[in-house]
């Protein structure tokens, strides 16, 4: 599936409306796997592999999608954790006027082959696993990981 928009529509879009995303909290070993980003927004913050939802794409295929593009494994769908927001005063484009604004629905997962390596994407830069919610992760994973109670 490949319905991407032109770099000039989706900056349109991102200033006038919220962005449909999926978040997936993967989890190995009972622990948590945060990538590191690049790119504004949220730019040097450990975050869930995701991003947004293309037209005519489900939510599982979403899933499915970004995982492959971002950390280049396959996963099996377990649950859907819940629907988030988060708003950022930048984005991926400098001429923002009104920040990002995405809702998030988010899902965890498992690998489908837990010896499969983690292989990022250009997006990000490194990768943890984390087994506690740590005082230096953004708000929204904190809270994603406390609702879930996923370290319990």
């Amino acid at each position: 599936m490949e319905n991407k928009i032109s770099s000039e529509l989706y900056n349109q879009i991102v200033e006038n409306m919220p962005i449909p995303c999926v978040d997936m909290v993967l989890i190995k070993d009972n622990k948590v796997l945060l990538i590191l980003r690049k790119n504004k927004p949220a730019k040097n913050e450990w975050f869930f592999p995701g991003g947004r939802v293309l037209k005519n794409e489900t939510l599982d295929q979403a899933v499915h999608r970004k995982i492959k593009e971002e950390i280049g494994i396959e996963v099996i769908i377990k649950a859907k954790i819940g629907g988030y927001e988060t708003i950022f005063k930048d984005g991926i484009f400098d001429n923002l006027k009104t920040g990002t604004h995405t809702i998030n629905v988010v899902f965890l997962v498992v690998p489908k082959d837990t010896t499969a390596p983690i292989n990022l994407d250009n997006n990000h830069e490194n990768f943890k696993w984390i087994d506690k919610i740590g005082q230096d992760l953004h708000p929204y994973i904190k809270q994603v990981l406390k609702d879930f109670n996923v370290f319990n």
